[in-house]
């Protein structure tokens, strides 16, 4: 007789933000899901890129009509007043918390705002998303791994490549940082420092750690394939 186990199958969610299209990058890395999540016309950068929402969340202010049409028979749809404390993108990286996954990907084209990206940035150092192990984002062409504290990872890198590691919000103590050109060994990052950026890898694989706070990891990966 067949063993009958409960394990849990490793969950991930794609969250898909408006803006510009994804690029090429963005494309490449796009994961199996086992949910994705667009943020209002997200729903409509995701369907040009052939990826099909599960769930539309926001005011749906900027969707266009083809796209609500399109949700409007194929996806869920969580509406919200315009008038809101949250943006777009945290009412869709809430909804992605509480399915408790495994692994969040979020991927943007970025755009020509910077206070959009800015805001993106600040939205995955929300406390909402501790529980979540591995978060990744893709903005543009720029990978990132945003890392809670206390906690660690490891990142599968081009070797001689660049790697940064920013705080997002506050201090973030007891940072650890090995297999670059300049390792870290229990150090504090000031937010939005310097001292982190420009690093570069030695190896194909980089671990990085921190106590507390919350670290934005900028790479250039070997793989987005989360370890």
């Amino acid at each position: 007789m067949a063993e009958i186990t409960s394990e849990r199958q490793p969950q991930t969610v794609l969250v898909v933000i408006g803006a510009d299209p994804l690029s090429s990058e963005a494309l490449v890395e796009i994961p199996p899901a086992t949910t994705i999540i667009a943020a209002d016309s997200g729903t409509d950068v995701a369907l040009a890129a052939g990826i099909e929402p599960d769930l539309v969340v926001g005011d749906l202010d900027s969707i266009s009509p083809a796209g609500r049409r399109w949700a409007a028979t194929h996806a869920r749809i969580e509406e919200y007043p315009a008038d809101k404390d949250s943006t777009d993108t945290q009412l869709a990286l809430a909804a992605a918390a509480d399915l408790t996954p495994d692994r969040l990907v979020v991927l943007s084209g970025g755009g020509d705002r910077l206070d959009h990206v800015i805001a993106v940035l600040g939205a995955l150092a929300s406390g909402e998303l501790t529980s979540i192990p591995t978060i990744d984002a893709v903005i543009a062409d720029h990978h990132i791994r945003v890392l809670h504290g206390p906690g660690r990872t490891r990142l599968l890198v081009r070797p001689g490549s660049t790697l940064s590691t920013i705080s997002l919000v506050g201090t973030a103590t007891g940072v650890h940082l090995s297999g670059t050109r300049w390792e870290l060994a229990g150090v504090d990052l000031e937010p939005l420092s310097g001292r982190g950026v420009s690093n570069v890898t030695g190896a194909d694989s980089v671990d990085v750690a921190v106590t507390t706070g919350v670290l934005a990891i900028f790479h250039e990966p070997k793989t987005m394939e989360p370890s």
